[in-house]
């Protein structure tokens, strides 16, 4: 299998782009400051000074934005925090890499919350409902990219009726940004992934083959259903930058397919997630590429044949900070196997 090569640095290309670009800079936020997100008018007198980021994208976004000092805890990490921003994380607390208790949130005394996914701040959150932390005087966010409707055949993580793409990215970066008055960090941040969008787009746009992804996240064990990335979530949105198109063709989010369905499908490649908690074993690659090339049925397959497999941070699989480079990951190991020049 390619290894995939350490992340570059965003904060020196952060740096680079605000010395090079010297924009104005952005007008501070005026407090009182309303925002209305996923359906909810949520107010900030100031801005928060002890904050819990429940769920990777939540607490990356922050510590991006440089708010580490701002930061009480974090919870529900699927993978190892960015690299970049790595001696940061080890000033915030942990809660847990799993759903916390909302009693555990609330200990840490918490003056604003935001949240990545609807399981952890929503109608069937195993943390809290939203009104939970209404009723303590805690304002929340809720990921815009997260705030999906339920369609019949869909689990909590809802339907996507349109291909994700990093223009809600940029607003929830913007928003956050300005509830916590660091515009000018925010900008900086947000030109960054346009800049890395823009230039895989560039790389691929070349006319070669169109080639057909399925993104496995995980599953509990070779004989389960697998969770996979429906056609219009962040994966396919990865498969749209690489000038292809997801194989699966469901408007769920996150669907979980037997392996005749997903057989069935006939991917070019096959992108298997690494997710750092092990929950369990098939959370790790090596355990899902193994599956793949052994099982009878699945080892027949195309991508598998071809040995058109290749590894992706989990955490990139979801509508986050880390889609883009979850991109750069499965490009440069696309170019290894000779499927892009």
């Amino acid at each position: 299998m390619i290894p995939v090569r350490p992340l570059a640095a965003l904060s020196s290309v952060i740096a680079t782009l605000c010395m090079a670009a010297q924009p104005a800079s952005a007008a501070s936020t005026q407090y009182p400051l309303t925002i209305e997100n996923c359906g909810a008018e949520v107010i900030f007198e100031k801005a928060p000074e002890r904050a819990v980021a429940l769920g990777q994208n939540s607490a990356e976004i922050l510590l991006l934005l440089g708010l580490e000092s701002k930061m009480v805890g974090t919870a529900f990490w699927p993978n190892k925090v960015l690299p970049q921003v790595a001696e940061a994380n080890e000033k915030v607390p942990v809660i847990t890499v799993e759903f916390p208790s909302f009693e555990a949130v609330l200990a840490k005394e918490p003056d604003f919350v935001a949240a990545a996914l609807p399981t952890l701040l929503g109608p069937d959150s195993k943390v809290a409902k939203r009104e939970d932390f209404t009723k303590v005087g805690v304002p929340s966010y809720l990921s815009p990219g997260t705030c999906l409707a339920r369609k019949e055949g869909t689990d909590a993580y809802g339907a996507r009726d349109k291909l994700w793409s990093q223009d809600i990215l940029f607003e929830e970066i913007d928003e956050l940004a300005r509830i916590f008055d660091v515009q000018d960090r925010g900008k900086a941040l947000i030109a960054d992934l346009k800049a890395r969008e823009a230039k895989l787009r560039a790389e691929f746009a070349k006319g070669a083959q169109k080639l057909s992804y399925v993104f496995w996240f995980s599953s509990p064990s070779p004989t389960a259903d697998a969770y996979l990335a429906g056609r219009n979530s962040a994966s396919g949105f990865i498969a749209d930058i690489l000038g292809g198109t997801n194989a699966i063709q469901t408007d769920a989010e996150s669907p979980a397919m037997n392996w005749e369905s997903i057989i069935a499908t006939e991917p070019d490649v096959i992108v298997v997630a690494k997710v750092d908690r092990n929950r369990w074993e098939l959370d790790k690659p090596e355990a899902k590429i193994a599956f793949l090339t052994s099982d009878p049925a699945t080892s027949q397959m195309k991508a598998v044949v071809n040995k058109a497999m290749v590894i992706m941070d989990g955490q990139a699989m979801n509508p986050t900070v880390r889609t883009i480079y979850g991109a750069e990951q499965v490009a440069q190991q696309l170019k290894a196997l000779g499927l892009r020049k």
